[in-house]
């Protein structure tokens, strides 16, 4: 190429990208234009313009000079050597970057397996079913769930009691093999899981009697799960570290239990409101009326005025549902009134509508 990319421009970040952030673009570019992978004449070229950008962004000290001075600023330390950002050849220096940004370690040097071996555990879900006050005031409820734990007996070291695992000798206890490559830029060594331990840097001679060599076993748990107020279905509680055991050491994963609340009799929800439907019959709608309605806490004397519609609202501050994370702060009960028409009628009450009909004239009254 006649001129330099900005490196930024390069790797396809923003310069106030974290290490994080570059590292994450170089491993996509690299992968992308590899030679090994990508056949096309100008992925070489490509794939070396990558590597010198990664080699100047991923080191904080060159990174820093490269920000006040550009190129020139990176020009002796990345020149045209076959060690420096531009010239990724036979040298290790590009390689070992190139390693690193793959794998997260590098080829000549210790401590893989430690990485390697160290897996958290798997999350676990359950569900959990209760009913609609207590979804409104919280509750606490012990559920049975089933988990990966660590051996009772051998507790994870996967030896029966006595008896230790062996450094593996095929991998040297790293839990990894290498694998030379050679390719138009020189050789590449590629990791991969030991296939005798599986990874694990370790083999067992006499396997623990009760999980066969496995180190864990699924057991049954108790678990009280703190159900806080306010909550609806859909809502997922988690609880760290009730999940699966990890590996070599590693944390335990979560368990996340998933609500479902039951339905009330009288009570619908919108958001942290109640909504009730209050039946009214004729004479009350038309001349006003005192009236018991039911409430989260009991009852309430609702107060309805002569003239009421039907779809007519009335409101119950704070009888609500209590603001999930916000205990103190409650919702309201929202009354919606329902004109009840009566299908059966007596003799008598015929007789009386049909007066009260004529009362109001031709035009209905209004």
């Amino acid at each position: 190429m006649t001129s330099k990319r900005d490196y930024y421009e390069v790797l396809g970040v923003p310069s106030a990208a974290t290490e994080e952030d570059v590292r994450r673009a170089f491993r996509k570019k690299a992968m992308e234009f590899h030679p090994d992978r990508n056949k096309t004449p100008e992925a070489g070229e490509h794939f070396r313009e990558i590597n010198a950008a990664y080699q100047v962004l991923g080191d904080a000290e060159r990174r820093q000079q490269y920000d006040r001075f550009g190129h020139a600023g990176v020009a002796s330390a990345a020149g045209g050597g076959t060690q420096g950002a531009e010239g990724f050849g036979d040298g290790l220096g590009g390689f070992g970057d190139i390693f690193d940004a793959f794998f997260s370690g590098s080829p000549f040097g210790g401590g893989t397996a430690s990485r390697t071996r160290v897996r958290p555990g798997d999350d676990i879900q359950a569900t959990l079913r209760i009913i609609f006050d207590e979804a409104v005031f919280g509750v606490t409820k012990s559920i049975e769930i089933k988990r990966v734990d660590r051996c009772s007996r051998c507790n994870g070291e996967r030896s029966e009691p006595g008896h230790s695992p062996n450094r593996c000798a095929n991998c040297n206890g790293s839990g990894r093999v290498r694998r030379a490559q050679r390719s138009i830029f020189g050789q590449f060594v590629q990791e991969a899981a030991c296939n005798v331990c599986n990874g694990q840097g370790e083999t067992v001679d006499t396997p623990c009697t009760q999980c066969r060599g496995v180190g864990k076993e699924r057991a049954s748990h108790q678990i009280e799960v703190g159900v806080p107020p306010g909550v609806e279905t859909g809502i997922r509680l988690q609880l760290r570290g009730q999940g699966d055991a990890g590996d070599f050491g590693g944390p335990p994963g979560d368990l996340y239990v998933g609500l479902h609340v039951a339905a009330h009799r009288f009570f619908r929800r919108e958001g942290d409101d109640l909504l009730y439907d209050l039946d009214l019959t004729f004479p009350q709608a038309a001349l006003g009326d005192e009236i018991e309605v039911p409430t989260l806490e009991g009852s309430a004397m609702l107060k309805v005025p002569a003239g009421t519609q039907s779809e007519a609202e009335f409101r119950l501050k704070g009888q609500g549902v209590p603001h999930l994370g916000r205990s103190s702060r409650r919702g309201d009960e929202i009354i919606t009134t329902r004109i009840v028409t009566p299908e059966n009628l007596t003799k008598e009450q015929r007789q009386l509508l049909e007066q009260l009909g004529r009362s109001f004239g031709a035009n209905g009254g209004s």
